[in-house]
């Protein structure tokens, strides 16, 4: 007879650890039925017979039982072995009696205390602290203490504008919260209540670190207007207020192509924005300049284009066509999750038709030219050449 028909206390802590698992958080909030009754394999006179040391050794396990639950014993009459008393079922009262059984009386316990205590301060996290339980069990007390500091001060602050470093709770610091943000936004959103936000400082009222965009200028011209400065990293609004002379803005993708970029008369160049193309809507000035975007040869590329021309309609696309990806077959790769099927309504006809046949992988599945495997002397020849056509700024030199 297999073992496992017949429940020890050993295989029996293996089931009860698992249903501890899988519905303690329910049991913290008062769930479950209780008493809990599990059966333990009460064998036929046959699988006796047949086997008979693993009855014994299981009827004995039993037998000696000394921890928690209560175990029934019933009586079996048998023609070939008479009567045997056989444990039967092992009742447990209540959650604390299963974590106590698995070896986990002290975390339920844990668990249960602080659950009651902080639903006496907010009661709006009945059903928000179960998800929790691992703050509940595992967090020390001072760890927690700092959580609930948090949410006090919060709650009576909040729209402080103040950064996180500001806060002023002992031991909550950026690399704290951003370590903890997921239980904070819960725990505030539930207690601030309907119409919350995920936004962790809409919710809060802190203040956001201030976006930050990378722009070379590209013009003598322009650097001399700011001091020489011909390489900035600034928030998004003090690069809205400059005022300069700026003719048109290149924007790519790749941080060490935009770093590599020769001089071009009235220019300037954003560049590793990646997805992240919102900020170049609270830019008035871009508004009205001509403007390339030059990204990586793929579905990526093509997706952060159509999201680009959300913020600026009148971007246009550089190196990004399909003579450019069929002239450089040697260097094409593969994207991993290539970004198929999306709706990109505000791709040109030219670069929808290259989108879709990408999708439809008729030159192999997600093929790509990133940006930075294009030969230099290439890209500087197309850019010249487009020059040339009056389709950028014509050189000066």
């Amino acid at each position: 007879m297999p073992r496992a028909l017949l429940l020890d206390p050993a295989a029996l802590r293996e089931r009860l650890a698992t249903r501890y698992r899988n519905q303690c958080r329910d049991w913290l909030a008062g769930g479950g039925d209780w008493p809990l009754s599990l059966p333990l394999g009460v064998p036929s006179e046959r699988q006796a017979r047949e086997h008979p040391a693993t009855v014994r050794a299981w009827q004995a396990s039993w037998g000696q039982w000394t921890g928690s639950g209560e175990v029934q014993w019933t009586d079996r009459r048998w023609p070939l072995l008479g009567t045997q008393r056989l444990p039967e079922t092992l009742t447990l009262d209540e959650p604390e009696a299963v974590a106590a059984f698995i070896g986990q009386a002290e975390e339920w316990q844990r668990a249960r205390r602080r659950y009651l205590g902080i639903l006496e301060i907010w009661p709006a996290l009945a059903a928000v602290l179960p998800r929790h339980l691992e703050v509940l069990a595992g967090w020390p007390d001072r760890e927690l203490e700092q959580l609930t500091e948090l949410l006090r001060w919060l709650l009576d602050n909040p729209r402080s504008g103040l950064y996180i470093r500001q806060l002023p709770v002992v031991g909550i610091n950026s690399k704290w919260l951003e370590g903890r943000q997921k239980v904070v936004k819960d725990w505030l959103g539930a207690i601030v209540g309907e119409g919350s936000t995920d936004d962790l400082y809409a919710l809060t009222g802190l203040r956001r670190l201030p976006v930050l965009l990378r722009m070379r200028l590209l013009d003598p011209r322009l650097r001399q207007r700011i001091g020489g400065l011909g390489d900035i990293q600034a928030p998004v609004a003090e690069l809205a207020a400059l005022e300069l002379p700026v003719e048109q803005v290149l924007i790519v993708e790749n941080l060490q192509t935009g770093l590599a970029l020769e001089d071009l008369p009235g220019t300037v160049a954003f560049m590793g924005q990646g997805y992240a193309v919102e900020p170049f809507g609270e830019i008035p000035w871009l508004g009205s300049l001509p403007c390339y975007y030059w990204g990586d040869l793929d579905t990526h590329g093509l997706a952060i284009l159509d999201r680009l021309r959300q913020y600026l309609p009148q971007a246009r696309s550089l190196l990004m066509d399909e003579a450019t990806l069929l002239a450089h077959r040697e260097l094409w790769s593969h994207e991993l999750s290539p970004a198929y099927g999306r709706e990109l309504p505000k791709l040109d006809a030219a670069e929808s038709a290259l989108y879709q046949t990408l999708c439809a992988g008729r030159w192999g599945p997600g093929v790509r030219l990133e940006q930075e495997r294009i030969p230099w002397a290439y890209a500087m020849d197309q850019i010249s050449e487009l020059r040339s056509r009056g389709s950028l700024v014509p050189s000066r030199a």
